[in-house]
């Protein structure tokens, strides 16, 4: 059960990294963090529909992941704490 909790553990820190970084290369609708590294100034170099509906999906997708693995967590450290290891 070490293993295990390592395990999420190390995919939690991850998918929290990439989580983070993906919704800061989200486009901004205004004043938001992509200005600040100048997305609001070039409109006509942003991302095309189609990347950015890739984007948008792997961030659902780790998104889930991550929610996911903070449950797996949550669980095994319940369950976990009435067995001396």
């Amino acid at each position: 059960m070490d293993v295990l909790h390592v395990i999420l553990q190390v995919l939690l820190g991850i998918t929290s990294l990439l989580l983070t970084l993906l919704i800061l290369l989200h486009k901004g609708r205004g004043g938001g963090m992509s200005d600040m590294f100048g997305g609001g100034m070039s409109s006509g170099l942003s991302s095309s529909g189609v990347a950015e509906r890739n984007l948008n999906r792997f961030t659902v997708v780790l998104g889930i992941t991550w929610a996911l693995v903070i449950i797996g967590l949550g669980l095994l450290m319940r369950f976990n704490t009435g067995v001396d290891s």
